[in-house]
């Protein structure tokens, strides 16, 4: 592996653990971040569960958007996935950046997914 990769796997696991230390039972916030896309996904890591899921790969949101790899599509995602958590009941969230810093798409996606309704 690459040291960048092996860089980005142990900031990726770092976090993981600090969240597990203090999630508290809470619903995990999780984002993937790839070159032309972006993903998100609520899960519920007691019962291994994924509670509602996003992706600027989804066909109504590629036709309004121009790209999935914009601060823009980010946010709507944010949006979308906040939507589909409340409508199953899920307000409260940990937010698991995952390796990447809290900067751009992953800033935009939550911004998003607060106006969306969730707390975290």
């Amino acid at each position: 592996m690459s040291e960048s990769k092996v860089l980005f796997a142990r900031r990726r696991e770092r976090n993981r653990y600090r969240i597990a230390q203090h999630a508290g039972g809470k619903p995990r916030l999780s984002v993937f971040r790839s070159s032309k896309h972006i993903y998100a996904q609520i899960i519920d890591d007691e019962n291994g569960v994924t509670l509602a899921s996003a992706s600027s790969l989804e066909a109504d949101l590629r036709q309004s958007m121009k790209t999935g790899s914009n601060r823009d599509a980010a946010a709507a995602i944010g949006k979308l996935v906040a939507e589909r958590a409340v409508k199953q009941g899920v307000t409260n969230v940990v937010f698991d950046r995952g390796g990447y810093l809290y900067h751009g798409r992953v800033k935009s996606l939550a911004d998003g997914a607060r106006e969306g309704g969730l707390v975290f």
